[in-house]
């Protein structure tokens, strides 16, 4: 079974080829990682079932190779361009929204006008951990 199936099958939310997944939603199985080890992602494959700006620029913080979202925003699309990390996608979307439906996800807007790497990490972290 690969990375994907794998995801599919258990419901995880992120699955990474050293074998690390987490059911927990958003960029908290991203961050909490990078968070005790900046370069967790170093080398790895990652499938996450969402990955906007904000979940695209933490990984390519943390050095990953390649990255298959179920879904991926327009702006997270540009940043792994940007960055020439490999990529692929099911569904690509102007951006993603928030779990109540009505508008930009607060990741996003968080890091909607950064272009920095860190900055975008210290900027998230400080969101998530408020």
């Amino acid at each position: 079974m690969n990375l994907k199936q794998t995801l599919l099958a258990n419901n995880y939310s992120i699955i990474a080829s050293n074998g690390y997944y987490s059911l927990d939603s958003g960029i908290k199985p991203v961050i909490s990682k990078i968070k005790d080890d900046k370069d967790y992602f170093s080398g790895l494959e990652v499938v996450d079932k969402i990955v906007g700006k904000a979940s695209a620029m933490l990984l390519v913080y943390s050095g990953v190779s390649k990255v298959y979202a179920l879904v991926l925003s327009l702006a997270g699309k540009q940043i792994l361009d940007k960055y020439n990390i490999e990529y692929q996608y099911d569904e690509l979307v102007p951006y993603i929204i928030n779990r109540r439906g009505d508008g930009m996800c607060p990741m996003e807007i968080t890091v909607k006008d950064i272009d920095d790497l860190k900055d975008a990490y210290d900027a998230l972290l400080n969101k998530v951990y408020e």
